[in-house]
């Protein structure tokens, strides 16, 4: 078999190729076969040969015991497990990766017939244990590449969570130490303050706890002002400005400017922009909140005196778990949670660099005419 096998390569290659490209959704890329059939055609040949010269350890070095070997991969094992996650990488369903080692057997068997060229028994266990062992060895490397990569997107979201919880209980912190200090009535706007921030949580661990997979825990769209909810902003940022010794600046609001979308979302992106300003702007100096219409869409700006941003692209400062500076309190979400609840609802976030001043972010959302 291991002389049938090495006269007719190129054809058990293209025929393999063949069966691939009938196939629902696939193609055979080069990759697919430079990494997959080729590499187990050559050790399939040498584990044949090996047999045939009577060298049993060196065809199970290759090829694998029967059954498996769960200690040491042989290096059909390898070859598989890494013809397995190319094959997720290129987006190919687990029943794909099975269909790849069996195209070549039928390949094998029909081009045998062909040819009438016979095997005999003891050479067909031998192409049947390759097989086995190979399929099983591309699932697992397929599995394990999956559950990295599934464990890294459940991890991602777990930190989103995380971080908005911590936002909303430093809010209510925040209101709760302003009602103390000041003797206000609960009733008051820090008392609204405190009653959103209650509702934000709320909302996240219901979410959680329906185990809703990419939704934002503010599920609620609806058509809303600009300047109520750029007034709402302020007061919960108010208090994060006397607590960095800076000053929040937010100018009146056009009240006939509507946006449709999802408020509690999008006040959770001002939110975290809001507070990425009170985190890098310098003591003493001001925030300022703006928002106005700009050629049929909804603008709001964020300005602060931080200095100004790293030299680079600014779009990585909203790339997940990214910080910028020496402060490694927090996870490094905030950006990227604004830009994910803005784009959510069809709207952008830009950052602007100010060198040697400051940046500004800006969120463009569509207008409600």
């Amino acid at each position: 078999m291991h002389t049938f096998l090495a006269n007719n390569r190129a054809e058990l290659i293209e025929r393999c190729r063949a069966k691939v490209a009938m196939r629902p959704r696939r193609a055979a890329a080069v990759n697919q076969l430079e990494t997959g059939i080729p590499m187990f055609l050559d050790q399939l040949e040498r584990t044949l040969a090996a047999e045939e010269n009577g060298q049993q350890s060196i065809s199970e070095r290759i090829s694998g015991k029967s059954g498996g070997d769960t200690q040491t991969l042989s290096e059909i094992g390898l070859t598989a497990m890494a013809h397995g996650r190319l094959l997720l990488d290129l987006d190919y369903t687990i029943d794909q990766v099975v269909h790849d080692y069996g195209d070549l057997c039928q390949a094998i068997t029909d081009l045998a017939v062909e040819q009438h060229a016979p095997f005999d028994v003891e050479e067909f266990r031998t192409l049947n244990r390759c097989l086995d062992n190979a399929i099983a060895d591309a699932t697992t490397g397929y599995s394990l590449q999956r559950d990295a990569v599934t464990d890294a997107s459940a991890n991602e979201r777990l930190g989103f969570l995380v971080h908005e919880l911590r936002n909303a209980l430093n809010t209510a912190s925040l209101a709760v130490s302003a009602l103390e200090r000041g003797s206000l009535p609960i009733a008051g706007a820090t008392g609204g303050v405190l009653k959103r921030a209650h509702v934000a949580m709320k909302s996240l661990i219901d979410a959680a706890l329906n185990d809703v997979r990419r939704a934002s825990p503010f599920n609620v769209r609806g058509i809303f002002a600009v300047a109520g909810f750029i007034e709402d902003s302020a007061m919960a940022a108010a208090l994060y400005a006397t607590a960095s010794g800076c000053t929040l600046v937010a100018p009146s609001v056009d009240l006939k400017l509507m946006i449709q979308g999802n408020r509690g979302a999008l006040l959770a992106a001002l939110a975290n922009v809001l507070q990425n300003a009170f985190k890098f702007t310098r003591p003493g100096t001001e925030v300022l909140l703006q928002a106005a219409q700009v050629d049929g869409a909804i603008q709001i700006s964020v300005r602060d005196h931080c200095g100004g941003l790293p030299a680079g692209d600014t779009s990585s400062v909203f790339v997940p778990f990214t910080q910028l500076d020496r402060d490694r309190e927090g996870l490094g979400l905030g950006l990227s949670i604004a830009r994910h609840n803005v784009e959510a609802d069809g709207g952008t976030i830009h950052a602007t660099d100010v060198p040697g001043e400051g940046c500004v972010f800006t969120i463009s959302l569509p207008s409600y005419r």
